[in-house]
């Protein structure tokens, strides 16, 4: 199912994962796309940039627009670790953009969608659940469990209905933009595509969800159709593989014989070591289960690339 005939705004929505939202809600919907270009581009809006509006601008200016929407799917917010290690200041900006997002939410009684983070379970024993109660290790941690506390507090206090969606290891379309801090599967295909060694920090046991992008739309698409009051939901596959695994399928798939480069890891104390969706919640509340396997998700970017 898809949303139609509605006013949507998308914050990011010219990065990764809010470009493939925006032409995904832009057949049926006017959207509008507030970006201020620093991990995004306009190239991944060019199939629907006639279609809607494009605003570039931060999010914290919202106020000066007169946006009505009838939902906001917040994913413009900063989604790398190393980001708030470098510039720690990010954690406040970010708690002011989530403010920003919710006053126009309380005023124009829109419904919100956002992009919260699986980082949040850093430390916490897998299968991870939606109701335990997180480690705070980084700033970045800090940085996404804050938004999901005055999501809260503002779903209470005004009767908002907000979905914070924990992504696991979103992949996909449109992420070249991201660049040094795109995930670790079109990383390590650009490298090996290029007969470069992948870099594994450690001994590449680590684990991860990969999750594809489409069904991330997907699950942002349903919790906006489902959900009611605050929630938090994990978008998530409930199957992970070791980053060994991942250069092994790639190999296959690629058809390549390319040996991992094994370093040490600059961020051992706070590094999340294993990742995995317990995805009951998604599927009982907001009808979500992925649907692409890593091996077809593979197969799905090698044809977008022409590898």
């Amino acid at each position: 199912m898809d949303i139609k005939g509605k006013e949507i705004l998308v914050t990011g929505g010219a990065g990764f994962i809010g470009s493939n939202l925006v032409v995904r809600l832009a057949k049926e919907n006017h959207v509008y796309v507030v970006d201020d270009l620093q991990t995004g581009s306009i190239r991944n809006l060019s199939s629907v940039y006639s279609d809607i509006d494009f605003v570039k601008d931060r999010v914290i200016n919202l106020k000066d627009y007169c946006f009505d929407p009838d939902y906001i799917f917040h994913i413009g917010l900063y989604s790398s670790s190393p980001m708030y290690k470098e510039n720690p200041y990010l954690v406040g900006d970010l708690v002011k953009d989530m403010i920003s997002v919710l006053e126009l939410a309380r005023k124009k009684n829109s419904m919100v969608v956002y992009a919260s983070t699986s980082s949040i379970y850093n430390g916490v024993k897998p299968p991870h659940r939606e109701d335990v109660i997180p480690y705070v290790t980084d700033f970045y941690t800090e940085a996404r469990y804050s938004t999901e506390r005055i999501s809260e507090l503002y779903s209470k206090l005004y009767n908002i209905n907000v979905s914070a969606m924990r992504f696991f290891s979103v992949y996909g379309y449109n992420e070249r933009s991201k660049k040094k801090f795109a995930n670790l599967v079109s990383q390590f295909m650009w490298d090996m595509h290029e007969g470069k060694q992948p870099v594994i920090y450690g001994d590449g046991e680590q684990r991860r969800d990969f999750v594809f992008v489409d069904d991330v739309v997907d699950a942002l698409i349903n919790a906006a159709m489902y959900n009611s009051g605050f929630n938090v939901y994990n978008v998530g596959t409930g199957k992970n593989y070791s980053l060994n695994d991942l250069v092994k399928k790639l190999n296959e798939h690629l058809k390549t014989n390319i040996k991992a480069k094994y370093v040490e890891n600059p961020m051992a104390k706070t590094y999340v070591h294993e990742t995995l969706a317990d995805t009951k919640k998604a599927e009982e509340k907001i009808k979500f289960k992925a649907k692409i396997g890593l091996d077809e998700g593979i197969d799905k970017l090698i044809k977008y690339y022409g590898y």
